[in-house]
Order: C-alpha cells, then sequence, then structure tokens
C-alpha cells in the first residue's frame, strides 16, 4: 500500500464563450425572479452567487446584465416594442426576461457581434422558453438589430 496521495483530475479549461454562456443563463433565471418576485437586485446577485456553482461562470457579465437589464428596462422595452406582436405586458415572463437582455446586448454591449447576441438569446429562449418563442425572440431581435446594429449589419454585408 502506497502512501501517496491520489492523483487529483485535471480540471477542463473552460472557454470564454461558455462562460458567457453561462452568464447569460443565469442572467436570465435572475432576471425572471426580479421580474416575478420583485427583490431587490443586490439580494438576487448575492442569492445566486452563494446558491450556484459559479467558477465556470463570467460572474462580471452575470452581474452587469442582471443590474443593466433592470436599470434600463423601460428604454429596452421601448427599442423592441415597435417589433411586437401583442403588448408588453403581455408577453411570456421568460421571452421577456431573453428579449430584455437580448436587447441589452444588443444596445449596450457592442463589442458582442449581432449575431452572437442574437443566437444566444435564442438558444435561452429553447432551454427556457415555450416550444416555438424562440421562433418569436429570433424575429424580434432581427429587427431590432436592423436598427440598432445598422453600420455592423451594413459592413458584414460588404
Amino acid at each position: 500500500m502506497s502512501d501517496a496521495p491520489a492523483p487529483t483530475p485535471k480540471r477542463k479549461k473552460v472557454s470564454l464563450t461558455e462562460k458567457r454562456r453561462s452568464a447569460r443563463s443565469f442572467a436570465l433565471q435572475a432576471v425572471y425572479q426580479w421580474q416575478i418576485a420583485g427583490q431587490p437586485l443586490t439580494e438576487i446577485d448575492a442569492q445566486f452567487r452563494v446558491d450556484n456553482d459559479m467558477k465556470d461562470t463570467d460572474v462580471q457579465m452575470f452581474s452587469e446584465l442582471l443590474h443593466g437589464v433592470a436599470k434600463s428596462k423601460s428604454e429596452l422595452d421601448k427599442a423592441f416594442e415597435p417589433y411586437l406582436d401583442r403588448a408588453v405586458k403581455d408577453l411570456d415572463p421568460i421571452e421577456l426576461a431573453v428579449l430584455r437582455i437580448g436587447t441589452y446586448e444588443l444596445m449596450q454591449r457592442v463589442e458582442v457581434p449581432y449575431r452572437v447576441a442574437i443566437n444566444e438569446s435564442v438558444e435561452l429562449a429553447k432551454i427556457f422558453g415555450a416550444t416555438e418563442s424562440h421562433k418569436y425572440v429570433n424575429g424580434v431581435l432581427d429587427k431590432l438589430a436592423q436598427r440598432v446594429r445598422y453600420a455592423e449589419i451594413r459592413a458584414r454585408k460588404g
């Protein structure tokens, strides 16, 4: 019998893309909680950091999305509202949270390519939303991107 300690398994390195995807997922859940329960943001932020394993998460991005969406709620809603087929108040709470996060990224995080912001929002809607909500989210954010990311889209098309 050997007294040598068992080798520790090597931890897989997590990419920045995966860390950001995790941040968006946690942010969606936190924004949803804020929308439904109306808890103070600092409580929700702290609760998520304590209750979840966020070692593979871009925690700074999580916090920025949560606080940024809440702070800019009215501006975000006004930005995507023209592309809705119903009133904002009639949106499913998950769709609303996804649209707010996607809109925030399109308007405030210009370093994130518009296609990434839309695709990540669509993926969140597929995971957390109703069966066809990802198509709705895609349509709304695509129309919004045509307005708020016009130069980027035009440059991409050449």
